[in-house]
């Protein structure tokens, strides 16, 4: 007798089954509700183009963590979502960025141990945090922003957009942190893309940047030390104490004549400093 050539459906193959229909439903949801997010970003209205990515964003799994990799993302405008989602406005860079049309902008993230379904799930969450960057931009808030984007760099390390929304709102928030940070951004992108202007371009930005990174150092490290000596002064001061007597006190301040003034930071060259004790 014939076998049949239909092999049985098994609990395994079922439960296969349901799970990609479970994921078809919830992409499909999130792309409508991103496509509701464009719509409102077109149309100029951030704050609800932000509840729609939010929403969009809350209907995919959480990005499982794993080993830290180095974000590296292209060039964006700061104020428009990313092209492969932005509701239509496009990044003004040049290069890879520029060519890139809705829906085609996110580099498809492949690993070897990564189904098709999760490639596509953390694209569309990389894209989602992006356009959430980008509404916080339009709304003023680049703190936000740069938290956004960082979301989407870690789904997506080459989403150049992304990367260059991030550095650009680093750019405006101007401390130490934030401008290592944009150099941290520059340098990738120059690995990203390899359009001649585009890197003529950030490397101008790079040179541009150096100064401002060391002043921003230097004014947050004078900053640091004061509140650092007027903390030991107080210190020092609290020895004068009501309960110390007239002898105990000058033993400890007036014999030692200890202050901060005492000790100096003198920078040792590789971004630290030594600390050298005068009388």
């Amino acid at each position: 007798m014939a076998m049949s050539s239909e092999e049985p459906i098994t609990k395994v193959d079922s439960e296969q089954v349901q799970a990609s229909s479970s994921q078809e439903d919830y992409l499909e949801t999130a792309t409508e509700r991103k496509q509701h997010g464009n719509d409102c970003f077109r149309s100029g209205n951030w704050n609800e183009a932000l509840v729609a990515y939010q929403s969009a964003l809350n209907c995919l799994p959480k990005r499982v963590e794993k080993q830290k990799t180095r974000a590296g993302d292209g060039r964006s405008s700061d104020e428009g979502l990313r092209d492969d989602e932005d509701g239509g406005e496009s990044g003004k860079g040049k290069g890879k960025a520029a060519e890139e049309t809705p829906g085609e902008d996110v580099t498809e993230i492949s690993s070897p141990s990564v189904s098709e379904a999760d490639k596509q799930v953390a694209t569309l969450r990389a894209v989602l945090n992006a356009n959430i960057g980008a509404c916080y931009v339009k709304l003023g808030d680049h703190k936000e922003a740069v938290k956004a984007c960082t979301e989407a760099i870690q789904d997506d390390p080459t989403y150049v957009k992304a990367r260059e929304r991030r550095a650009a709102s680093n750019d405006i928030l101007n401390t130490w942190t934030s401008l290592a940070s944009v150099q941290e951004d520059y340098n990738a992108l120059l690995e990203l893309v390899k359009t001649p202007a585009y890197q003529a371009d950030i490397r101008r930005k790079l040179e541009r940047l150096k100064p401002r990174l060391e002043a921003a150092q230097k004014r947050e490290t004078d900053e640091m030390l004061d509140k650092l000596k007027g903390l030991g002064n107080s210190i020092l001061g609290s020895f004068s104490d009501a309960k110390y007597s007239v002898p105990q006190a000058e033993l400890v301040a007036g014999n030692f004549g200890l202050s901060t003034d005492n000790f100096k930071f003198v920078p040792n060259g590789s971004g630290g400093y030594s600390v050298n004790f005068t009388r």
